[in-house]
């Protein structure tokens, strides 16, 4: 049924669309799948659910296949999660190995995208049917959980991430409270009655800021490394080289994938690690070895698809682009949890295997169209940001056709670009945004249904090992072992 549903035309058609434009987005650097799917989520209202949900994924895993072009021709990451096959790939493409490192980028992409499908589809199921036993007791655990592991899990000091959550958890309160129907925080302000809109805070946050961020360090033309590409598919001796770090990556990613946090970014860099820790000769890594290109590229595009994983099946996103993903479904009136295969068999069914198909688009895609990647990079910026700018108006102001969105998204745009400024990362801001009604509602029904008893969320199996599960996450930073491991990641990624 799934197959038949991704086949149709109009969701073929709109997968494609969402691989071509997460390919493009992925090999442009600094604008992102998160700002991409904010500008674009206004547009989905109009098209069919279904059709909508395949296209943003297809936004997501697309971007992963595109971040290692900018990372091997120009050692620009297109994506934070390709930040480390800059390190192998760029001195590749020096050694005139151009043309290998882009091809096995591809294939290991195509490998560990299709195999994190596979997981997905048997995982799912299973996780969903479990699911079902969950009261709002267990939910609000599990939210506390997916909050706590996204703070520990972003960059910089974890009170700056406790503080993003806390305020977007906030800010989900804002508007017309569904359980005792009274206007909170809301001013007055008709408009904000149904609660500060996802597309608008996102777009702002991610997409306005990035805008005004690269307008302040006028990044101009980037130079491209000249290289002729060529010998695309890669050689025996390159395959028996990558086939055991993309299948190393691929489980890896998958694993890390399903955490909420930077999954992606997370697994490449532990991918890079461990490969580099089992090689003949780690000496090597960082001067322009195939391994360190085809592992951390498995992880990445695995981790993709494992993301799926908890929003499908327990509703909640791992990431801030399945914390989109799970708005726009809450927008068209489809709820993931554990009943999203029973009630919208194709939508879940439909999303997982178009990602086969997308997958198998994204192959051919790729290596044909990297000679027009390299000419879309030296587009200036001068005329890039500010047709990014113009789309993020147009699709703030036809979410309702009215000004107060677009003044929601300006705004949130210049406090997106101050907290990069002082180094307050959105992600558990838009987690929390998107949350916040989901725990606030789970909260107070859960102590309607003990009589006001806080003791419930400790005297349930379940939620005792969640919310000890979330005290533990929150003591590790005070451990000098797992300081270092944290520290040691930030220092790799900056």
């Amino acid at each position: 049924m799934g197959l038949q549903v991704a086949c149709q035309p109009l969701n073929l058609f709109f997968c494609f669309v969402g691989v071509l434009i997460g390919t493009l987005i992925g090999v442009l650097p600094g604008i992102g799948p998160v700002a991409t799917l904010s500008i674009l989520l206004p547009i989905t209202f109009r098209v069919p659910p279904v059709a909508a949900i395949i296209m943003l994924a297809g936004v997501y895993y697309g971007a992963m296949y595109g971040g290692s072009t900018t990372s091997i021709l120009v050692n620009i990451p297109g994506e934070a999660s390709s930040v480390v096959t800059c390190l192998d790939g760029y001195q590749m493409a020096r050694q005139g190995k151009a043309g290998p490192a882009l091809g096995m980028a591809a294939f290991a992409s195509f490998i560990a995208g299709t195999l994190g499908i596979v997981g997905l589809m048997l995982v799912a199921p299973p996780l969903s049917q479990m699911a079902l036993k969950f009261s709002p007791v267990e939910y609000c655990s599990l939210v506390i959980l997916g909050l706590t592991l996204l703070v520990f899990l972003s960059k910089g000091p974890m009170w700056k991430s406790l503080l993003m959550a806390a305020v977007g958890i906030f800010l989900g309160c804002v508007g017309l409270d569904t359980m005792a129907g009274a206007e909170r925080f809301s001013f007055g302000i008709i408009e904000l009655t149904d609660g500060l809109g996802i597309a608008p805070v996102a777009m702002g946050l991610f997409g306005i800021s990035e805008v005004l961020l690269n307008i302040e360090e006028s990044m101009g033309r980037r130079a491209i490394f000249e290289t002729k590409i060529k010998n695309l598919l890669p050689s025996a001796k390159d395959w028996s080289d990558s086939i055991f770090p993309i299948l190393r990556g691929t489980v890896l990613g998958f694993f890390l994938g399903i955490l909420p946090g930077g999954g992606a970014v997370i697994s490449s860099f532990f991918s890079y690690a461990v490969e580099k820790k089992v090689s003949k000769h780690p000496e090597k890594f960082g001067r322009g070895v195939i391994e360190g290109v085809a592992g951390p590229e498995a992880a990445n595009n695995s981790a993709s698809a494992a993301a799926f994983i908890p929003l499908l099946t327990l509703g909640i996103p791992s990431n801030a682009v399945t914390a989109i993903l799970l708005g726009a479904m809450i927008v068209f009136g489809m709820q993931p949890g554990a009943l999203l295969i029973q009630k919208n068999p194709d939508l879940f069914w439909g999303t997982i295997m178009s990602m086969y198909v997308g997958n198998i688009m994204l192959l051919v895609l790729n290596l044909p169209l990297i000679g027009i990647w390299v000419k879309i990079l030296k587009v200036p910026y001068s005329i890039l940001f500010p047709l990014i700018l113009l789309f993020c108006l147009i699709g703030a102001y036809s979410i309702n056709n009215n000004v107060v969105e677009m003044v929601i998204m300006i705004v949130f745009g210049v406090i997106g670009y101050a907290f990069k400024k002082f180094e307050y990362e959105a992600a558990p801001l838009i987690l929390a945004l998107v949350l916040g009604p989901m725990f606030d509602v789970a909260f107070r029904r859960s102590l309607m249904l003990s009589s006001g008893d806080l003791t419930v969320f400790f005297s349930r199996p379940i939620s005792l090992a969640l919310l000890g599960s979330a005290l533990l996450i929150l003591m590790f930073p005070l451990l000098p072992w797992f300081k270092k491991k944290r520290d040691l990641i930030e220092e790799l990624e900056d």
